[in-house]
């Protein structure tokens, strides 16, 4: 078996650091907060080169905090794209504001900034890109549009640790980044984490006291807040594992390049990436409209799979009540009727690389014949 993610590997290779730190913790009985995590905050604050982190307890929690540390509330809106996890758009929806979408970009999938404006009214107060599949969203047009509204940014950076755009880092760019640490993540936690990312004092102050009861010191209720720390022995793995961020990242990409030259010339459509990005591939999906197939044949070979996003978040049940309809975002809803991710994780090996691409090429020859077989026939 060939699978999607393999945690157990990553811990066998560092389970002597990792098992001494939360031992650390337990001993230290520092649970919830504590040294662990005001120093990962800071690590990774600086990994992204930001000045402040705050570390929570989901992804989900960051966005959520990072939106009403900005002001958002009942009668606002905030754009963002329907081609997302359903958190994304939770997290609006948590506030109280309305979520308004924009489509993505066929090629990159993530925010295509030239139908931002259009979608942006007197009552827009932010904009979340979602960096997908770990590549980000084109963020200085969407930032000089968003200067140009007085609105904040705040990059859904959960896919993107350690992710590039002109050199700056996921999470640096807008006035917020929101990171989870879900266990399959590049930077995965032993259970859930999310950190917030800014260059800014008041939100900072905020966001520590929303997570913490509202609390500027202990039963000093400023705010009303929420219980959405981060646990001490998440930061103490967390930080064990930062140290290998950078060298995950570049197997990842080492992984994502021979995929990329073992599909070559096989019709099936590889990731697109920008030239002015660092892609660091949480995600290494392709595209066919043989999702079904391609999937169990895959799995009958031993090979995993998943699919990132089958539904656009605009067409979820649960989200029904915002009135949007199939149709109103072609390229979001081609993408998830197409997707597939192929195994990625930064300890898969070349031949595994090799395993999956001569399966995904078998599975691609047919509609290459028939394609070819109707260009004679024109002919």
């Amino acid at each position: 078996m060939i699978p999607f993610v393999d945690l157990k590997a990553q811990y066998r290779s560092i389970k002597d650091e990792v098992d001494a730190a939360v031992l650390g913790v337990i001993e230290r009985c520092e649970f919830t907060l504590g040294s662990e995590v005001a120093a990962f905050e800071k690590e990774f604050a600086a990994y992204c080169q930001v000045e402040h982190g705050i570390g929570v307890n989901t992804g989900t929690s960051a966005l959520h905090l990072a939106l009403l540390a900005a002001g958002v509330g009942a009668g606002d809106e905030v754009i963002t794209v329907p081609f997302t996890f359903v958190a994304t758009v939770s997290a609006i929806d948590y506030t109280g504001a309305k979520p308004v979408f924009v489509d993505i970009d066929p090629k990159t999938f993530t925010m295509d900034p030239n139908a931002l404006e259009a979608a942006i009214t007197d009552k827009t107060k932010a904009i979340i890109p979602v960096h997908l599949y770990g590549q980000t969203a084109d963020m200085d047009p969407i930032l000089e549009i968003a200067r140009k509204h007085g609105l904040v940014v705040i990059e859904d950076a959960c896919q993107a640790h350690g992710a590039e755009y002109k050199g700056r880092r996921a999470g640096s760019m807008g006035d917020m980044g929101c990171f989870s640490f879900y266990p399959g993540k590049n930077l995965g936690a032993y259970g859930e984490g999310g950190m917030v990312t800014t260059n800014s004092p008041e939100f900072t102050k905020t966001i520590r006291m929303l997570r913490d009861w509202g609390a500027e010191k202990k039963y000093q209720h400023v705010l009303k807040g929420f219980n959405f720390r981060l646990e001490g022995i998440q930061g103490a793995v967390l930080r064990v594992k930062l140290k290998y961020l950078e060298a995950w990242t570049e197997a990842r990409r080492t992984a994502a390049a021979h995929y990329d030259r073992l599909l070559a010339g096989s019709g099936v459509p590889t990731p697109y990436v920008r030239p002015d990005v660092r892609h660091v591939y949480h995600i290494y999906a392709v595209r066919t409209q043989h999702r079904q197939t391609w999937q169990d044949a895959l799995l009958a070979q031993g090979i995993q799979s998943g699919i990132h996003y089958p539904t656009p978040v605009h067409l979820l049940p649960a989200f029904a009540d915002l009135g949007y309809r199939a149709g109103q975002f072609p390229h979001a809803e081609k993408a998830a009727s197409e997707v597939l991710s192929l195994p990625m994780f930064p300890e898969l090996t070349q031949a595994q690389c090799e395993q999956v691409a001569q399966a995904v090429r078998a599975l691609a020859a047919p509609a290459e014949q028939a394609v070819d077989a109707a260009a004679v026939s024109a002919a």
